[in-house]
């Protein structure tokens, strides 16, 4: 096997591998940048993946037909939003310890949605839908030379849409007044309070952008890779793409780069096998890699990078 053909293997899964991981690291992204630590990327992860399964499921019965996996997504956002105002009410509200609640929304997550699939279809998963999203190939781009086959062939429609977004929150972040008052209000909440920022606003308001961020890198691995939902269904993506936030820096680019990297070594557990220099490594290793890769990346990187000055810390005085 050539190595152009190793790389069209490989880099088109490295990338869709990824889109969830740089959706939910951008989710955690705006609410870290507020100054809410948030663990429960996972959970979140877990309501977005049912949210678009449950009501593309719904939509398709009814007749919708494609539109009901877009319609999902949507529907997902809005749930995700709304399900991270627990952890927002939780470590804003009431100042509880912002990593504990955010473990609650993981076991939470999973806990409710199992048992909600329980309750409406009777067993421990939902069935498959039918309009997922697939591979395709771009019209005119994937025929480039060299580019077209690695970057728009068998590429999926949510791999583009998260890479936009990173571009997008990377501008709101930093050339527009929303993204100064985020970053204020995570880099010292009293001063961003002395010039009239309302910093429990601000910082819900981050919360909540995780939460929907998070449930749309959930829902966009539910539409694509699995195409149906169970208790197993995101097994630690939302771990992995806060790593990613960590590994990037905070940084919406940075977080964009270090979900490639990870989605790089998931692609290498997934397509392993038909690469001749990886056919002889036992499978366990090959599936273990993403995990390891990231334990090794925080382990390298994690002590040189520097979250906002006020993460983690409960804002004593009230909004204005």
């Amino acid at each position: 096997m050539s190595l152009m053909a190793i790389l069209a293997l490989v880099v088109p899964a490295a990338i869709y591998a990824a889109a969830p991981l740089m959706l939910t690291a951008l989710g955690g992204l705006f609410s870290e940048r507020s100054g809410v630590i948030n663990i429960g990327l996972e959970g979140l992860m877990v309501v977005g993946a049912f949210s678009a399964i449950v009501t593309t499921l719904t939509l398709e019965a009814a007749g919708v037909g494609a539109a009901s996996t877009w319609i999902g997504l949507l529907a997902a956002v809005v749930i995700g939003a709304l399900f991270s105002l627990i952890h927002g009410v939780a470590s804003i509200h009431f100042r509880a310890d912002q990593v504990v609640s955010g473990v609650a929304i993981n076991l939470l997550a999973v806990g409710l949605c199992v048992f909600l699939i329980k309750l409406m279809y009777g067993k421990g998963q939902t069935d498959y839908i039918s309009n997922r999203f697939y591979r395709f190939d771009v019209p005119v781009l994937s025929d480039i030379p060299v580019i077209g086959p690695l970057f728009f062939s068998s590429t999926y429609i949510t791999s583009f849409m998260a890479i936009a977004l990173a571009v997008i929150v990377y501008f709101v972040i930093y050339f527009t007044p929303f993204g100064l008052r985020i970053r204020s209000v995570g880099e010292h909440p009293q001063a961003a309070d002395t010039m009239g920022i309302n910093v429990t606003r601000m910082r819900y308001i981050g919360v909540m952008l995780s939460g929907a961020f998070g449930a749309l890198g959930g829902a966009a691995l539910a539409v694509t890779v699995t195409g149906n939902f169970s208790g197993t269904t995101i097994a630690g993506q939302g771990f992995m793409a806060l790593a990613a936030l960590i590994f990037g820096k905070w940084h919406p680019l940075g977080a964009m780069g270090a979900a490639l990297f990870f989605g790089f070594a998931q692609a290498l557990s997934i397509t392993g096998a038909q690469i001749p220099m990886l056919s002889s490594v036992p499978s366990v290793f090959l599936l273990i890699a993403p995990y390891v890769l990231t334990i090794l990346a925080l382990a390298g990187f994690v002590g040189r990078s520097e979250g906002p000055k006020a993460l983690g810390s409960a804002y004593l005085k009230g909004s204005r």
